[in-house]
């Protein structure tokens, strides 16, 4: 019997491909468990169809992603906190703090978990820091740690 796998499978294939299995595997394990469908005609295509308008919504995710990189490249992002004479700050400027201030600048939604690493900055001055945004665009943005007066 030919089922197309709604989920991963171990040991038989990933979610979306069409596997020929026993009858029995299929009507008493794959389909009662939700993991598989009976690969008829009308549910492939239904399922391609699926598929295709999944590629869009990531192809547009991605676009989407490169646009705010590049609105960040060209961004000044300046933010102000209590410091000391020698320029340690009092506390940190954390990643939540920045998106707070990158969604301020651009009218985006930015989400702190976009940083490729952990963000803690201690001292005053330009910060260069890494971000992952969705479907792997990643780049550099510059952050500059003011004192407030």
């Amino acid at each position: 019997m030919k089922v197309l796998l709604l989920e991963d499978v171990a040991k038989l294939g990933k979610k979306g491909e069409i596997k020929e299995v026993s009858d029995g595997y299929a009507r008493n394990y794959l389909i009662p468990k939700n993991l598989a469908a009976e690969a008829t005609g009308g549910y492939i295509k239904h399922i391609e169809e699926s598929k295709k308008i999944e590629d869009k919504k990531k192809e547009n995710l991605r676009k989407r992603s490169e646009e705010i990189l590049e609105k960040l490249k060209g961004t000044k992002i300046e933010i102000k906190a209590k410091a000391g004479e020698k320029g340690k700050l009092f506390g940190a400027v954390t990643a939540q703090d920045i998106s707070e201030k990158i969604e301020e600048l651009l009218d985006e939604k930015f989400d702190r978990t976009w940083f490729d690493e952990k963000v803690n900055i201690k001292e005053l001055g330009t910060h260069t820091l890494k971000v992952k945004l969705p479907q792997g665009v990643r780049g550099e943005i510059k952050v500059e740690i003011k004192p407030e007066n």
